[in-house]
């Protein structure tokens, strides 16, 4: 006994080790500099905290099976998360991301209907189950059916919100928002019904109780993220981050883990705040997101007439930049998705080389997940110091020769703030427009990812540069080269 006790004081002594370095690990991770630094200190704590984990269970002398079924699940586990991290590209990262916060809300939902089982529904006609009865004698009963219900229903909206969000991410459904007849009104009656159910289950705690709040909560998740647009999905990704961390800290108050209660307010107070700034920056109601839409109407369809479109060829992208003296470049998710960003880094490098100042404007959204663009220009070698924020650079654009939009679409569209009609209205977008050329990347001429329209693309001063990106930005380079060598 004497050695279980001590056992379990250094698996709480671990968690707090454990905690700590979490805590490290979100604050070097707030910093391009202290990033690396940051990923360590998280991998240190979960290994401590899986370790601790490890040890509690064999001193606790579980059956062979159970010690057979927990090793092969963490065998599984760490070979399926070893090979995504692998294959993985930075294109992928956000619907990887998002099927795992859907593990994470499923992980709760089966905790909390293991906690139900192991007390509430441990019992028959005539008999409450030991566990149910010491609780209830002790006066905790009601808050251990509280806990189950609020569990299972977090654990619930988190696991399909983030399939719906990985499904939308990655193509497979459209990223347009769904727009059912009173959608308003379903999102707020489900959480009326919800606790409602919530009081129910805690006065008298019956299985088909639990099972009207799951499949509640699974219908609510899968509808509150389909009714949010694509222009929205960065904050989606982070919301449900938000989610599954309180999932989690759900489930540590069901388990009487201490860390997984600290690991998981870290993670949902950090996604919310981050969410938030977010939204801040695109003109949201950060009530309005986390509601599926509340409040936003979908914008009219779009049929008008913006007039004929210019294009020009890689020869010629080559000769504004060899003239220009200032250049801002704008990468979006289509150069992530085209692996441009080498070819950018090297063409920075062949104009900075020429005295033009190049620097990168990154909108707070662009890509599909928060530090997208940042974190494939950092890979491609890209000097952090010429990497500004839309606020930062926003008021420069004016005074720039050229601007190469390479991949980006709605977070450069004027319509944002000349068109109050427009899906976007509000948003505040990087007003590339102003320079005195303009430069998009662009497979065709189909609307961006919120499905809206751009009128930059028929400006005077815009000229549409088609193909892969990629295959463009190395045909801009090997342009260059061939003036250099020719002396120009």
């Amino acid at each position: 006994m004497s050695h279980l006790i001590n056992i379990e004081t250094a698996a709480t002594a671990a968690y707090v080790v454990a905690a700590l370095l979490f805590i490290l690990a979100l604050a070097g991770l707030s910093k391009h500099e202290t990033s690396r630094a940051g990923n360590s200190f998280g991998i240190a704590g979960m290994a401590v905290a899986l370790l601790a984990t490890i040890a509690l269970a064999l001193a606790r002398h579980i059956e062979p099976v159970g010690l057979g079924l927990l090793a092969g699940a963490m065998i599984i586990g760490a070979a399926i998360g070893l090979w995504r991290a692998k294959v993985v590209e930075m294109t992928g990262m956000p619907e990887l991301i998002a099927l795992l916060h859907s593990f994470v809300g499923l992980a709760a939902v089966l905790v909390g209907w293991n906690g139900y089982l192991h007390v509430e529904g441990d019992s028959d006609r005539y008999q409450v189950g030991a566990e149910a009865m010491k609780l209830s004698a002790e006066g905790m009963l009601g808050i251990h059916s509280a806990e189950v219900v609020i569990g299972v229903f977090i654990g619930a909206v988190t696991f399909t919100g983030s399939v719906v969000a990985n499904l939308k991410l990655s193509a497979r459904i459209k990223s347009a928002p769904m727009m059912l007849p009173g959608k308003n009104f379903l999102n707020v009656g489900a959480l009326v019904v919800f606790a409602a159910l919530t009081v129910w289950f805690v006065i008298d705690p019956q299985l088909w109780l639990l099972i009207v709040v799951t499949v509640l909560a699974l219908l609510l998740g899968w509808h509150l993220v389909a009714s949010i647009g694509g222009g929205d999905m960065p904050v989606v990704v982070s919301m449900l981050n938000s989610y599954s961390g309180w999932a989690a800290a759900a489930s540590g108050f069901l388990l009487s883990n201490d860390l997984l209660i600290v690991t998981g307010a870290l993670v949902g107070s950090s996604g919310a705040y981050l969410s938030y700034i977010m939204c801040k920056a695109m003109n949201r109601s950060f009530i309005s997101v986390i509601a599926g839409g509340f409040g936003i109407e979908a914008g009219p369809a779009e049929d008008k007439d913006y007039g004929d479109h210019r294009e020009i060829t890689a020869d010629g992208a080559a000769e504004l930049l060899a003239s220009a003296s200032s250049v801002i470049i704008t990468p979006g998710y289509g150069m992530a998705v085209a692996q441009a960003q080498y070819g950018v880094a090297d063409l920075t490098r062949k104009l900075r080389d020429r005295g033009v100042n190049v620097r990168f404007g990154i909108h707070p959204v662009a890509g599909r997940l928060p530090g997208h663009m940042n974190v494939l220009l950092a890979e491609a070698k890209v000097p952090y110091d010429i990497v500004l924020e839309m606020d930062e650079i926003n008021d420069d654009f004016g005074d720039t020769d050229v601007v190469l939009v390479i991949g980006a679409n709605d977070t450069v569209n004027p319509a944002a703030s000349e068109d109050p009609s427009s899906p976007i209205a509000g948003m505040p977008v990087l007003t590339v427009w102003n320079a005195n050329h303009v430069i998009v990347f662009k497979r065709s001429m189909a609307s961006g990812y919120a499905g809206v329209q751009n009128p930059l693309f028929f400006r005077e001063n815009t000229q549409m540069l088609f193909g892969d990106a990629k295959d463009r930005v190395d045909a801009i380079n090997a342009a260059l080269s061939e003036a250099v060598s020719a002396g120009h």
